[in-house]
């Protein structure tokens, strides 16, 4: 098993991406093979002395997509690119999996440009693990498409049910839709229109899910075009920090409310565990013909090391396959009546 990893992706590259690799290849039984420039890459290497040595590789790649580069038009110039070489390592198949941190327009564009769709799908989508009251659900999609039809939140709904069932271990996943109100009628003409086709396909659909109801355990997968799951993804994560940081400064105002907060050390410990993003680490494209695999770009070692782990997870449980097996007995006929 092969995992490229884009080195200079991502806004605390390359020392803690190496650094979550060093600390991959010696937990998880994988090969990585680190694509960026050679001398920065080897120069960071240098400084640690007890890691597998052999289950590290390097690809030389000279340029780096940065977070300000138009994302098609860095992907077309930038050829020599670590995103790039990465994705065309993975098209080749001298790679099993490629992961970055960079700049997500652009990865999106490459994963399309050079990788490509599953036949039969309109559009990939991002489906990052959302914790919630009893463990995580799926968001799909949480940015790649601002702009959606029903057929594409059908696929959606699919490529996140198969996910949810191999990574989260949940038989025959809940899938919800998201919406301003549990009733058929309530919503856009989007949400209408893809309501009935969900209600009409072999997913195990329980309707509409309001916001206030994502994290009660309601749903497995959580349905939207990516305009919305991106708002959702990025309101989730300022609410997670406004709330310790309130929390902290609360705590600080009294002996007895840190004398309390002393007592519920253990407590307060587990819930930033399960409010952390870093403990799933990436987030799948769904929909590519290859295991792609977007990390945050603030992401440090642990949220690289923790990526890692769930892309080897990906791979082992050969979701690509499984994917693209659903798509065709549920999604592909709904595309061709489109067509």
């Amino acid at each position: 098993m092969i995992i490229a990893v884009d080195a200079m992706g991502g806004d605390k590259a390359p020392a803690e991406i190496i650094k979550g690799v060093i600390d991959a290849v010696n937990e998880l039984d994988i090969h990585v093979n680190l694509v960026g420039r050679e001398d920065v890459i080897l120069n960071e290497l240098s400084a640690y002395k007890n890691y597998k040595k052999e289950n590290i590789t390097i690809t030389n790649a000279d340029e780096v997509i940065t977070g300000n580069d138009a994302p098609v038009t860095a992907i077309r110039k930038k050829k020599n690119s670590s995103m790039v070489v990465g994705l065309n390592l993975l098209k080749d198949r001298k790679v099993d999996a490629f992961l970055s941190a960079g700049n997500t327009g652009a990865f999106m564009a490459g994963c399309l440009l050079i990788v490509g769709r599953i036949k039969g799908t309109s559009r990939p989508a991002l489906a990052p693990l959302i914790p919630s009251k009893n463990g995580a659900f799926v968001l799909i999609d949480a940015g790649s498409n601002s702009e959606c039809d029903p057929i594409n939140l059908l696929q959606f709904a699919v490529m996140g049910g198969v996910y949810a069932e191999k990574v989260l271990g949940v038989s025959r996943p809940r899938i919800g839709l998201v919406n301003i109100g549990e009733e058929e009628e309530k919503g856009n003409q989007l949400v209408k229109e893809a309501y009935k086709v969900l209600k009409n396909s072999k997913l195990n659909f329980i309707g509409n899910i309001e916001g206030r109801d994502l994290f009660s355990d309601k749903a497995d997968v959580v349905v939207c075009d990516g305009f919305t799951g991106n708002v959702i993804l990025k309101t989730i994560e300022g609410v997670s920090i406004s709330i310790f940081d309130i929390l902290k400064e609360e705590i600080s105002k009294k002996f007895t409310s840190k004398l309390g907060a002393l007592l519920m050390k253990s407590s307060f410990r587990s819930l930033k565990k399960r409010m952390d993003y870093t403990e799933h680490g990436g987030a799948p494209f769904l929909g590519i013909d290859g295991v792609c695999i977007k990390a945050h770009g603030s992401s440090n070692a642990k949220a690289i090391k923790n990526a890692l782990r769930q892309t080897k997870l990906f791979l082992e449980k050969n979701l690509l396959d499984d994917i693209k097996l659903k798509l065709y007995e549920i999604g592909a006929d709904h595309v061709a009546e489109q067509n």
